[in-house]
C-alpha cells in the first residue's frame, strides 16, 4: 500500500538519517499523506485506489482538433455543431493505445464525449481507440416532441451526421464535416503523430482490402477507412448513431450502451450491411429508455431476439461469467439507489459505473463480453417479448 500511495518516495532510508524523534514525525506525516492521497483518490473515484489498477499502466493519448488537421471543416450554428463554443474548442478528437499490451488489430470509434475511463479500459485490452467531434447537437432541434410525421426523419439525420452525404432534408452536412471522414482524417494524421502506433493498419489503399496493406504515405485521395476492422459504440444517442451507421456500412461488430433510441421511428428494421449477430446491446433497467420500451423495441426491430434472449447479468444463471448464453440483449439490476440519471450512464466505465464492495468495477466481464464475443456463438432464437411495446407513437384522436 505504502508504494502505491507514495510512488517513489523513499520514507524508510530518509528516516535513517535523523534522530528518533525526527523519524517519528517523518512516520506521521508519511502515514497522514498516505490517508489524504486514499481519500482524494476515493472522492474522484481514480480506478488505481483499486486493487484492479495497482500495477503501472502507460498510455499513448493523443488530441487534435479537426479544423487543425483538415482546413476544409466548418461550423454549423443552426444545429449547434461548432469549432469552438464559450471560447474553447469544440471540434477535438482524442485517441488513446497502450503499447505493452498486445494490440488485436481492432479499433473502436467511440460516438459520444471523452471518456478517459473508457479509453483505458478498451486500451487495457488491446484495442486502438478513437472518438471525432461530429453533428449531435441536431436533437435539440429536431428531436423534441412531437416526432417528425416522416418515421425516418431523425435516422436520417443521423446517417448524414455519420457519412457527410444528403440523406436528409432538415440538415445540410458536408463530407469534411461527417463522422466518418473526420474518422480517416485523424487516422492518417494519428499514423504521422505516431508511426509505431499501427494507426495505419486501419487505412487501406483506394479499394485494396488485403490485410497487410496499410497506408504509410500519401494516401490523402485514395486512403479509405478500413471499416471491417472497426468497432463502433456509444453510449444513448451515441449508441443510436453508431447503429444507424451500421446498417449503412458494414463495421466489425456494434456495442451499444444504453440505446439505441428513437423510440417512433422505424429505421431500426432496415436492411443491414452489418450482419445482426454483430449488434450487442447492454442497459440499466431504470433507465427511462429501457422502462420506456425505447431500446427493447430498437432490440426487436434490429432482429437481436434471433440471438437469443433477453439477459439480466446479476440475476440469471449465466451471471457468473460470460457467455450469457451467446446471446446480444443482456440488463443489469444493480444498486444504483433507484437513481434513473445513474442507471443511464452507469452501464460504461467511469465514475456512474457500479462497482463491488472492493471496489472494482462490477460489469468487467460484461464489457469484455460485449467487445470480444465471437461473433458466430450466438444464442438460440426466441419469441418476441410480449411485454415490449413495439408501437410508442401516439394514437390519434
Amino acid at each position: 500500500m505504502q508504494n502505491l500511495l507514495l510512488g517513489s518516495w523513499n520514507y524508510p532510508r530518509l528516516a535513517t538519517l535523523r534522530p528518533a524523534r525526527q523519524r517519528l514525525s517523518i512516520g506521521w506525516l508519511s502515514i497522514a499523506w498516505a490517508l489524504v492521497s486514499w481519500l482524494l483518490c476515493l472522492w474522484t473515484h481514480d480506478s488505481q485506489c483499486f486493487g484492479q489498477a495497482a500495477e503501472q499502466k502507460t498510455y499513448r493519448e493523443f488530441t487534435a482538433r479537426a479544423s487543425a488537421i483538415d482546413p476544409r471543416v466548418k461550423a454549423y450554428p443552426q444545429i449547434d455543431f461548432l469549432l469552438e463554443k464559450d471560447g474553447k474548442p469544440a471540434d477535438v478528437g482524442h485517441a488513446c493505445r497502450r503499447p505493452d499490451r498486445p494490440a488485436k488489430g481492432k479499433l473502436v470509434v467511440w460516438f459520444m464525449g471523452h471518456s478517459p475511463e473508457l479509453f483505458h479500459f478498451l486500451a487495457d485490452e488491446g484495442f486502438h481507440v478513437l472518438r471525432v467531434h461530429y453533428a449531435n447537437g441536431w436533437f435539440n432541434r429536431f428531436g423534441k416532441e412531437p416526432p417528425p410525421p416522416d418515421r425516418y426523419a431523425l435516422g436520417k439525420i443521423r446517417l448524414e451526421a455519420a457519412i457527410g452525404e444528403d440523406f436528409s432534408e432538415l440538415v445540410a452536412i458536408e463530407k469534411p464535416d461527417g463522422m466518418q471522414e473526420r474518422v480517416r482524417q485523424f487516422l492518417m494524421w494519428l499514423d504521422g503523430q505516431d508511426p509505431e502506433g499501427g494507426w495505419g493498419q486501419f487505412l487501406h489503399k483506394g479499394g485494396r482490402t488485403d490485410r497487410e496493406i496499410g497506408c504509410e504515405v500519401d494516401c490523402e485521395d485514395d486512403c479509405e477507412v478500413y471499416w471491417d476492422r472497426v468497432i463502433v459504440s456509444g453510449a444513448s444517442h451515441g449508441a443510436t448513431t453508431s447503429a444507424r451507421f451500421a446498417l449503412h456500412q458494414r463495421v466489425d461488430r456494434v456495442v451499444m450502451f444504453c440505446g439505441p433510441r428513437d423510440q417512433y421511428e422505424l429505421w431500426q428494421g432496415l436492411d443491414s450491411a452489418t450482419p445482426k449477430e454483430r449488434f450487442f446491446g447492454f442497459s440499466h433497467v431504470l433507465d427511462t429508455g429501457w422502462s420506456g420500451d425505447h431500446y427493447c423495441r430498437s432490440w426487436e426491430l434490429l432482429g437481436l431476439q434471433a440471438y437469443g434472449p433477453i439477459v439480466n447479468v446479476e440475476r440469471s444463471s449465466h451471471t457468473q461469467s460470460a457467455p450469457y448464453g451467446n446471446t446480444r440483449r443482456l440488463v443489469t439490476d444493480a444498486d444504483v439507489g433507484g437513481d434513473d440519471k445513474r442507471a443511464h450512464s452507469c452501464v460504461t466505465p467511469g465514475r456512474a459505473a457500479v462497482r463491488d464492495s472492493e471496489g472494482n468495477y462490477l460489469h468487467v466481464n460484461v464489457w469484455k463480453y460485449l467487445f470480444h464475443h465471437p461473433v458466430d456463438a450466438v444464442g438460440q432464437p426466441v419469441a418476441s417479448d410480449p411485454n415490449c411495446q413495439r408501437e410508442l407513437l401516439p394514437k390519434k384522436p
